[in-house]
């Protein structure tokens, strides 16, 4: 599964992320995750804040969908993956994985939807032809 991934942002695991049985607490997984997805569009060279700046259009989370495959634990180094994993005509739906730092010990799977809306009218809008072909560059099975 890592070799559908071409991105990977490393995390070491800090105390203040785990609870009492030194386990990473479940909501600090869609912290990683949104960590890893602003990395990959930075990695891509998309200037996600001038782009919302310039043309009034930003991304709203519509779906997040974490599934635990095994613990991940206090000072741990991971690696979060990240992919495109479809573009609708105003969804973008990432796929992600967890896994320990370096190997195929999967962690965690996720979801993330986006939906490009403009931020005067609130209304959906289409994914811009640049970020589709931005994203196309990297995502093969998209091109």
């Amino acid at each position: 599964m890592r070799e559908e991934f071409w991105f990977h942002f490393p995390f070491r695991v800090r105390y203040s992320e785990v609870d009492a049985q030194a386990v990473v607490f479940n909501a600090h997984y869609l912290t990683y995750f949104d960590t890893a997805i602003t990395e990959y569009f930075r990695a891509l060279g998309y200037d996600y804040l001038g782009e919302v700046a310039r043309t009034g259009i930003d991304f709203h989370t519509v779906k997040s969908v974490v599934e635990y495959k095994a613990p991940i634990r206090f000072d741990e180094d991971i690696e979060v993956c990240v992919r495109v994993a479809r573009i609708g005509r105003s969804s973008i739906n990432l796929a992600l994985a967890i896994f320990a730092k370096g190997s195929d010990d999967l962690r965690a799977t996720g979801e993330i939807i986006w939906v490009a809306t403009d931020q005067t009218t609130h209304q959906s809008v289409a994914v811009t032809e640049d970020l589709r072909a931005l994203i196309a560059s990297r995502e093969k099975a998209l091109a």
